[in-house]
């Protein structure tokens, strides 16, 4: 049986988290989403009405318990999953408040970027961590 392609492009607010050692904030997926034990760096859905920008504070808020503060964005990586499209949009987190841990039960990690290579991620993931790797 064919997976049925939801055409509609999802977007998507994603933050690359660093702290004041250069090291970037990543998450576990949950059991019950998409990829599940595949590690992410932290965001989510852009809502109706919403804007990636506020999206990404709310997102951060919700789901690693941060506010950030100063931001850019730097990319948007376009990717089609076999039964999905989405669109991440892609921002750098300057600064911020708070402490990060799994609001939503979720492990959380500082990792260095060299140390990205050891986790698995969604397949559009690597698009921005290729650019990470070329960066650092």
């Amino acid at each position: 049986m064919e997976k049925s392609v939801d055409n509609t492009r999802v977007e998507v607010a994603v933050g690359l988290v660093f702290n004041e050692h250069g090291q970037i904030l990543i998450a576990q997926r949950p059991a019950h989403t998409s990829h599940p034990g595949f590690w992410e760096f932290p965001g989510g859905k852009v809502e109706p009405g919403e804007t990636a920008e506020q999206a990404l504070v709310r997102e951060l808020q919700e789901e690693v318990g941060v506010t950030p503060l100063t931001y850019k964005a730097l990319k948007e990586v376009p990717y089609d999953y076999e039964t999905k499209k989405v669109l991440l949009k892609v921002f750098r987190i300057e600064s911020f408040e708070g402490e990060p841990y799994g609001a939503e039960g979720q492990i959380t990690r500082w990792v260095e970027i060299v140390e990205l290579k050891n986790y698995k991620f969604p397949a559009a993931n690597k698009i921005i961590m290729s650019q990470l790797f070329n960066e650092s």
